[in-house]
């Protein structure tokens, strides 16, 4: 989180990329990300927040302009460079599909490079502050349906990024600051929270900030394997080991050697298979399915888990000391409800990024539909949310900015329910006892709740400390039903 700036290397070529490399990050405090191939690009390109690109191609074939190509429609906002042989031609045409920034021979030289990248960044930054002011004066030249009115105009959200998360929230900042000085450690970490926050994103960012980068970040998700499939993804095999074992399995653990491993669902491992993992995080140890030797290699465990390994600890369901070996940094990201003022710049990302990957020219997102997705909960958190902004994008038209008109029914009912509940959850009724205050309260906290989760009673239950039995005994006693809104009057109120 401390460079200016992030440069991913396509290094096909014959170029020696290590001076080049720690010269530029000495003077200017860049970056560098440098990938063998395309697929690993490309991964790179999905984990961490890229600025600009630099391609180097090969001597006998154009793997490295076809990446550029590729990128100027995946990724259209990161500057693209292009790096050569000194005999190669590249056609006028061909570099201008690629949108190429600049076109440079072989051998590479640190000044050269350096003052490319510098002057990329500049005109970067340029494009985007023209962008800004080209948006903004057309949202507010552009006409308004009758429908609309002042506060539909667009508005931009503060955020922060820690690569491709993106927040406004002191929770999030918490979490992130913390992963950042985790990273460039060697320690595990574990990674808790509901399904949807981001837990992957967040092992993503953690690998990219890490010593580690230069080295392949693998993911293995735990949940709903055998431990015979799980022993031979993470550990390898012999050929023979096992029907269908046809060839030498290397495993992600050898393959990712030097660098990362991110283990989702680590709560659904067997005890079995956590006695092997446990030997491994002690040892480094790797011992493939059917073979007798015994190998060692260097790899940072990061796991993930949406239920609460101290709990399943408690419960014996899950090994202690494998849940202290893993736990070096323990990080829980919060469910979005938690962290509501993160909506608005998450909904501004992914607009941005839907429309991009679409072709389409979307101006921003209304005021009026930021508040309204602002006050829904979305149980599927940040995963639900971009669906959500997907779903926008396809309906909203070109050169427009999206309104309340492009929310789906859903979103519209809950945000319509959760203001009339915000409204009128503190209104209580007069000349009545205590415990009929309380009561009245009670009411409003449960229907709130249920309101929430959409009725949906085991996670309204959860998150109220009570048993689903608990929950169904006070939508018995207080009379509450689901075409309820939470609006009580003077005579029926309990």
């Amino acid at each position: 989180m401390n460079h200016t700036a992030t440069v991913l290397v396509l290094a096909l070529g014959a170029s020696d990329w290590g001076p080049i490399t720690k010269t530029l990050t000495n003077r200017y405090s860049y970056r560098f990300i440098v990938a063998k191939s395309a697929s690993e690009a490309r991964n790179a390109l999905q984990s961490a927040q890229i600025e600009l690109a630099v391609s180097e191609e090969s001597a006998d074939s154009s793997e490295g302009m076809n990446f550029l190509l590729n990128l100027r429609t995946s990724n259209p906002d990161i500057l693209r460079i292009y790096v050569a042989p000194l005999a190669t031609a590249v056609s006028a045409d061909t570099a201008a599909k690629a949108a190429i920034y600049q076109f440079l021979h072989e051998p590479l030289y640190p000044d050269q490079l350096g003052l490319v990248l510098m002057r990329a960044l500049e005109a970067q930054e340029l494009a985007r502050r023209h962008r800004l002011l080209a948006r903004e004066f057309k949202v507010q030249q552009g006409p308004l349906s009758a429908n609309d009115h002042a506060s539909t105009l667009f508005r931009r959200p503060e955020s922060q990024r820690f690569e491709k998360l993106v927040y406004a929230s002191d929770r999030m900042a918490q979490v992130c600051n913390l992963a950042a000085q985790a990273a460039p450690t060697s320690l595990p970490i574990v990674i808790e929270g509901e399904t949807g926050t981001g837990k992957e994103l967040l092992a993503r960012a953690i690998h990219y900030n890490s010593d580690r980068r230069a080295s392949p970040l693998l993911v293995q998700n735990c949940g709903g394997i055998s431990d015979e499939m799980l022993q031979s993804e993470l550990f390898g095999h012999k050929r023979g080991a096992f029907t269908g074992a046809v060839a030498d399995r290397l495993g992600l653990f050898r393959a990712a050697d030097g660098g990362t491993v991110f283990l989702d669902e680590i709560s659904e491992v067997s005890p079995s298979f956590q006695v092997s993992l446990l030997r491994f995080l002690q040892e480094g140890e790797v011992k493939p399915v059917g073979s007798d030797t015994v190998m060692h290699c260097d790899v940072r465990i990061i796991a993930a888990s949406n239920r609460p390994l101290k709990e399943l600890v408690a419960k014996r369901e899950f090994r202690q000391d494998l849940y202290f070996r893993l736990k070096g940094f323990d990080l829980e990201m919060p469910p979005l409800r938690e962290r509501s003022e993160d909506i608005e710049p998450l909904a501004e990302f992914f607009v941005g990024k839907h429309a991009e990957a679409t072709g389409r020219k979307i101006l921003g997102i209304s005021a009026d539909a930021l508040s309204k997705l602002s006050a829904c909960d979305f149980p599927g958190n940040v995963r639900e949310l971009e669906n959500e902004i997907r779903r926008m994008v396809a309906l909203a038209k070109d050169g427009e900015f999206i309104t309340t008109r492009n929310l789906s029914p859903t979103i519209l009912a809950a945000s319509n329910l959760a203001k009339v509940h915000e409204e009128t959850v503190m209104i209580l009724p007069t000349g009545v006892t205590l415990k009929e205050h309380f009561e009245h309260l009670e009411r409003r906290i449960v229907l709130k709740t249920l309101l929430t989760h959409r009725w949906n009673q085991s996670r309204a239950a959860a998150a109220l400390g009570l048993s689903r039995v608990g929950l169904v005994n006070k939508i018995k006693r207080y009379n509450l039903l689901r075409s309820d809104q939470g609006v009580g009057n003077g005579t029926n109120w309990r």
